[in-house]
């Protein structure tokens, strides 16, 4: 259920930027056709001839970077915030479990917690009858597999950081090349020819690279913790393991 909320909440903010993209571009068009009547601007109004004047292609494609670096990380938190358990309660739940029912009893509580360190337990569980050792190596094993699914899709938000500079930087680059061809042609260094070259691109590119940088360093944080719970749990276990294995020597004495 998780997996398909996330999966529609990114769904919806690529179909949303897919929308806002093409109504900046037709808005983009009307602008250039019909200069604004009002002498006071609104802050919407400036915002789109800025977006005019910085260039529309390279505009709507650091603003494309910005809505699905938001896309990614909105769905990366909705699955982190989802993933955190309550590992106090779990492990006092285990560990009463495994003290009345024994590790069939400690398993269906696993079950019924959501989380990757209820799913590390129920491995670590289900190798017990095998040895302390063999569910050692179960928690560690499944804890890779559990690490690498909080950290899919990162990368993508790390890749989107790192091109909208660059692409607003080129973006500024392009624009004064055009210019000094225009100043070649015309041969002589007039203001209205450099008018549209313009640091709007980079400006932009950067804005987008420190918000998407927040949502990075706090999904990193998110995903630290959440580690560092599970290697804390994995410990306990393997010590609620080892201490019903003698409880278990001693019955049978």
């Amino acid at each position: 259920m998780k997996k398909l909320f996330s999966i529609l909440a990114a769904g919806g903010l690529f179909v949303l930027s897919t929308n806002t993209v093409n109504a900046m571009a037709t808005t983009a068009t009307m602008l250039q056709d019909a200069a604004p009547a009002e002498a006071e601007k609104g802050f919407t109004q400036v915002l789109k001839e800025m977006f005019i004047q910085g260039g529309a292609g390279f505009m709507g494609i650091v603003l494309l970077c910005l809505i699905l670096g938001l896309a990614v990380a909105i769905e990366r938190i909705i699955y982190l915030n989802m993933a955190t358990t309550n590992t106090g309660k779990l492990q006092q739940q285990v560990e009463d479990a495994l003290a009345s029912g024994g590790i069939e009893a400690a398993k269906e509580v696993c079950r019924n917690t959501k989380g990757p360190v209820a799913s590390i337990y129920y491995q670590g569980l289900d190798r017990a009858t095998e040895g302390v050792d063999n569910a050692e190596k179960a928690v560690v094993a499944y804890g890779g597999v559990q690490m690498g699914q909080l950290e899919k899709n990162v990368s993508w938000l790390s890749l989107f950081i790192a091109i909208a500079p660059m692409l607003g930087f080129m973006g500024t680059v392009i624009g004064m090349i055009m210019a000094f061809q225009k100043i070649s042609a015309v041969g002589n260094l007039s203001a209205s020819l450099i008018a549209g070259v313009a640091l709007l691109t980079t400006v932009f590119g950067l804005i987008t690279a420190i918000i998407l940088q927040i949502f990075y360093n706090y999904i990193i944080a998110k995903i630290d913790s959440i580690v560092n719970d599970m290697e804390d749990s994995s410990i306990v276990l393997i010590d609620m393991l080892v201490d019903h294995r003698k409880d278990v020597v001693v019955a049978k004495k």
